[in-house]
């Protein structure tokens, strides 16, 4: 490949969808979902990707039936308890970002966990974005400044009080089952990142797909408002 992103995010779409087409529970299409993840964070480590940021939770999930999300929450502290081991194995660091004080205390205590467990792990940082909005990051942020005593409110200012400041912007961003939106995923970060959408449901996406979505954004010509070089 020509180039890699150094940082890729991912809407994890299509879970729903893929459970009723089979006349199963939604809660099945999720729990099919966490094991494509696994694969996926493993892919993207070993293809070179510094940051992997998935789209697990977002603020506009609460409206969903009460069942549903206390099982998203369940089993994401399932996962982040089975899967510290392969963490460890893939030195990959697990990063959690977003209103994460509404959450449960039990899956705050969960994610506070792996993050210190697996804090020494540099080869890739997978942040798991959850409760999160991207509107409401800048918000947070702004006010965050302006609560230190900003007194005029910069990119830089934003920036550095992101729930985490030190995660670069938005290279490729992947988005599956055939929905063409970013749905407030990491705005502030995606100012010029590339597009990518698969028709594919989150549950049957595959290692093969996902390098494919790479290859394609490794051939493409990045200009940020420049004009296209010469030679």
């Amino acid at each position: 490949m020509n180039k890699l992103p150094v940082h890729v995010g991912v809407i994890m779409d299509g879970n729903g969808r893929w459970a009723q087409k089979r006349g199963l529970p939604r809660i099945e299409g999720h729990r099919v979902g966490a094991n494509v993840t696994v694969e996926i964070v493993k892919t993207a480590k070993r293809l070179g990707i510094k940051y992997l940021s998935l789209y697990a939770f977002s603020t506009e999930n609460w409206k969903r039936p009460k069942e549903e999300v206390e099982f998203l929450f369940n089993l994401m502290y399932e996962y982040v308890k089975s899967k510290l081991p392969l963490f460890l194995e893939e030195d990959v660091q697990f990063r959690a970002i977003g209103r994460l004080w509404q959450l449960p205390e039990y899956l705050r205590e969960g994610f506070r966990e792996i993050e210190e467990k697996t804090s020494h792990c540099k080869t890739m940082k997978a942040v798991f974005t959850v409760n999160y909005g991207g509107r409401q990051e800048i918000i947070d942020a702004v006010n965050k400044a302006l609560k230190e005593g900003a007194r005029e409110i910069t990119a830089e200012t934003i920036r550095r009080n992101l729930y985490m400041p030190e995660l670069p912007d938005l290279d490729l961003l992947i988005r599956t089952s055939g929905e063409m939106r970013i749905s407030n995923f990491l705005l502030w970060q995606s100012a010029y990142t590339e597009l990518w959408f698969t028709k594919t449901l989150w549950p049957d996406f595959t290692p093969e797909e996902f390098r494919k979505a790479v290859e394609e954004f490794s051939k493409r010509e990045r200009r940020f408002g420049g004009i296209k070089s010469e030679g």
